[in-house]
């Protein structure tokens, strides 16, 4: 017997089965993300982010000499176009970062060929560009504050590279493999919106240049991507682990969202989550001032008590940057350097067994009329 749209339709798509995927899979009932058949949360504690893109892109992990090629390309290709160098200086000091990084990649789009890219060299470009939207940001960034764009060290990782162009200082080997972990659990969630967004793009045979602009712009809406960053700035709200539990048991009374919790798929704990709480823990105890992590973990016993939600990657992820001294406005487009990787994945994938992505939707209008002249209106 054939369905009707009625029967098919489920409003935001939620556990419609949209296309098939070889790249990522979640399991909600024990709270796992694979990559490529792999735990993210155990690539989180023993790779590194260069491993993991090659992963991705490529569907295998890397040996030795592919790791040491993908790490040299990912050094080398991180200078962006001097035109792109003149156009982030014309941008407003007070745009948002997302909107920085989404002209970036839309201009760097723009001043190549226009043509049809193979999948091998929609790989080279994936990879240009996770070198280069570090720096784009980075640059526009500290031209926004008039500051110089601080020099990168030798033999330092991907991840650590960013965190230095944040910081200006070369972070030791801890804090290089927190942010390394965060990146690396951030690089790819299966059909999200951002990356069935660039999957749409994609199959209409657009190159990846549009495709992720699409995913970026995707993300800059607060629904998918900004709730580390609100999340970080309802902790900083209160000085103290007491003051947090009152505050937040009147948002609950009052029937207001704790940005940082719950998920769409997860209902029973974000694995990711819970890596990024334990780096925190560990930075705070690392500097010597647990003040932050202690009104976190507070809040997060308040509402699991009263709303039996659990922490999402965002809430702990946003305690860990904060730790490590990154701006509040950069958080999201962390996001956006992470998983331009996965984006990539799926774009590719798409690519190599494409069928236009065209849904339907039940029409809720009114009936057929009659065309009425406007003399007669």
């Amino acid at each position: 017997m054939s369905t009707t749209l009625t029967e098919q339709f489920s409003k935001g798509l939620e556990d419609v089965v949209a296309g098939t995927t070889s790249i990522c899979t979640i399991n909600p009932d024990n709270e796992s993300l694979l990559y490529r058949g792999y735990s993210a949360t155990d690539l989180a504690e023993n790779a590194t982010f260069e491993e993991v893109a090659h992963l991705l892109i490529e569907g295998r992990l890397p040996k030795k000499r592919e790791l040491k090629r993908i790490t040299k390309s990912l050094i080398k290709d991180r200078k962006i176009p001097k035109l792109l160098i003149k156009i982030l200086r014309q941008l407003p000091k007070t745009a948002n970062p997302m909107d920085v990084l989404r002209t970036s990649v839309s201009f760097m789009g723009a001043i190549e060929e226009n043509r049809q890219y193979s999948i091998e060299e929609t790989k080279l470009i994936a990879y240009s560009l996770i070198a280069k939207l570090p720096f784009a940001l980075m640059t526009w960034y500290h031209l926004s504050k008039e500051q110089p764009v601080p020099k990168i060290s030798k033999n330092i990782s991907y991840a650590g590279r960013f965190l230095q162009l944040v910081t200006g200082k070369e972070p030791d080997p801890f804090e290089e493999k927190v942010i390394n972990a965060s990146f690396i659990l951030y690089a790819e969630h299966e059909f999200n919106a951002s990356t069935f967004a660039a999957r749409v793009a994609a199959s209409t045979l657009s190159d990846i240049y549009s495709a992720l602009t699409a995913g970026i712009c995707t993300l800059k809406g607060p629904l998918h991507g900004g709730a580390n960053e609100a999340a970080m700035e309802l902790i900083l709200k209160f000085n103290s682990p007491q003051q947090a539990e009152s505050g937040i048991n009147d948002l609950l009374n009052r029937k207001e969202k704790i940005m940082g919790f719950g998920h769409r798929v997860y209902k029973k704990g974000d694995g990711r989550a819970y890596v990024m709480k334990k780096y925190s823990q560990e930075l705070a105890t690392k500097i010597g001032n647990t003040k932050l992590f202690d009104i976190a973990q507070t809040i997060e016993r308040v509402v699991k008590e009263k709303k039996g939600l659990f922490p999402n990657a965002d809430f702990y992820s946003a305690v860990a940057y904060y730790l490590l001294g990154i701006p509040i406005p950069l958080y999201t487009p962390i996001f956006v350097l992470s998983r331009t990787s996965g984006w990539s994945a799926h774009i590719i994938e798409q690519l190599s067994d494409n069928r236009l992505i065209r849904p339907r939707a039940i029409y809720q209008g009114p009936p057929p009329r009659e065309f009425v002249p406007i003399d007669r209106r």
